[in-house]
């Protein structure tokens, strides 16, 4: 199998999807950069042993965030930083998920509908817990696009610490043990206000309007859906250690739409990758498709340009941290540890998680591979 399975896929097929599918300057430029990755298109840097004179030449990276090969070391640089601004106490993992009709609206307003699922989750977070706990939280926020199919399922993951300041801001609270915060109040709370906000932008004429509603009273229409379907909110009952924390930010959050490993079999025209059913019980299936119909569901999860998935609200926000979240550490009694890559280069940071000097001559095994040139 192909360590590169997608860029592949995208080789063989993506000028025939690009003259068959209209695409945003986005996707063009995600395509681009997905094909181009660790190739000569790229450019390379040559390297040349300072003890025995052997060469090697280092293909570079695109560095695009929906490329599957480039984000394993921007992750691990990533957690090492968020680590050192989150509190060590417990967390609660909460999903935030809108309704299936209102994928279309997606489809033609990714920024605005992304915008509103950040605000809307906060907003029914913040609002439950000075309710319910009289505290002031904070969160870390995730947008993900993609369901386990790669069909366009946006929501929002939280990281929720289980307590918070209280109105004063002189003493800790801690939620009970077997109650974080009610599950049915979040989702109501979050229903209003993305309809809120959807249908303040319907009155701005800020909406592109999908073709099924053009034809309909699309506030009446919209109301009356919003009622109808289900609006999931997920709270997780186990909480988080710090430590699991970490393992969760890892592995989880920085993750693009489908990674290589998921890609059983690129022949015959067809596509196989596995994915969890979570439908039939979290059962692990192969699903099948055409490249063509890979290639699309794939371009649904590029992000709009500068657009930022992740975002920090409340005591967690960048604009506390030097007031809230100081004060919050002084509460509960534990220091602040500094970023271990801080201030690390990029080979020292891989000689620090693989521990492997990457700069030894791989042929002599004395000497070090010095750089000769910036590109060629």
């Amino acid at each position: 199998m192909d360590r590169n399975p997608i860029q592949t896929l995208f080789l063989r097929y993506g000028e025939a999807f690009r003259r068959e599918h209209n695409l945003s300057t986005v996707q063009h430029k995600a395509m681009n950069a997905i094909e181009s990755c660790a190739t000569e298109r790229a450019g390379c840097h040559k390297f040349i042993c300072n003890c025995c004179g052997h060469t090697e030449i280092a293909y570079n990276s695109c560095r695009n965030r929906h490329c599957p090969n480039c984000q394993w070391l921007k992750q691990e640089i990533w957690v090492d930083q968020v680590k050192a601004n989150l509190l060590p106490v417990k967390y609660v993992h909460v999903v935030f998920t809108i309704p299936e009709f209102l994928n279309e609206f997606v489809l033609l307003n990714h920024k605005l509908i992304y915008d509103i699922l950040f605000e809307a989750s906060w907003h029914a977070l913040n609002k439950c817990a000075d309710s319910f706990l009289g505290v002031q939280t904070g969160a870390l926020s995730v947008l993900h696009t993609w369901g386990q199919n790669l069909s366009l399922h946006p929501h929002i993951h939280m990281l929720v610490p289980t307590g918070g300041l209280d109105s004063d801001g002189m003493q800790w609270i801690a939620s009970k043990k077997k109650f974080f915060l009610p599950v049915r109040a979040l989702s109501k709370i979050f229903q209003a206000r993305v309809m809120f906000l959807l249908l303040k932008a319907v009155f701005n004429k800020q909406v592109n309007i999908p073709d099924t509603f053009s034809d309909q009273n699309i506030v009446d229409h919209l109301k009356t859906m919003a009622k109808q379907k289900q609006w999931v909110v997920h709270a997780e009952k186990k909480r988080l250690s710090p430590s699991k924390v970490i393992q969760y930010l890892g592995r989880y959050i920085q993750r693009v739409a489908i990674s290589n490993h998921r890609i059983v079999a690129l022949d015959n025209d067809r596509v196989k990758f596995r994915y969890k059913d979570y439908a039939d019980m979290g059962k692990h299936k192969i699903m099948e498709l055409v490249p063509m119909e890979f290639i699309r569901r794939f371009l649904l999860h590029i992000l709009p340009k500068r657009f930022c998935k992740v975002r920090y609200y409340g005591i967690l926000s960048i604009k506390n941290r030097n007031n809230k979240l100081l004060l919050c550490y002084a509460l509960i009694n534990k220091a602040q540890l500094p970023p271990r890559f801080a201030g690390l280069k990029m080979n020292q940071i891989l000689q620090l998680i693989t521990g492997k000097d990457y700069s030894i001559c791989p042929c002599c095994k004395k000497g070090h591979m010095i750089k000769l040139n910036l590109r060629v």
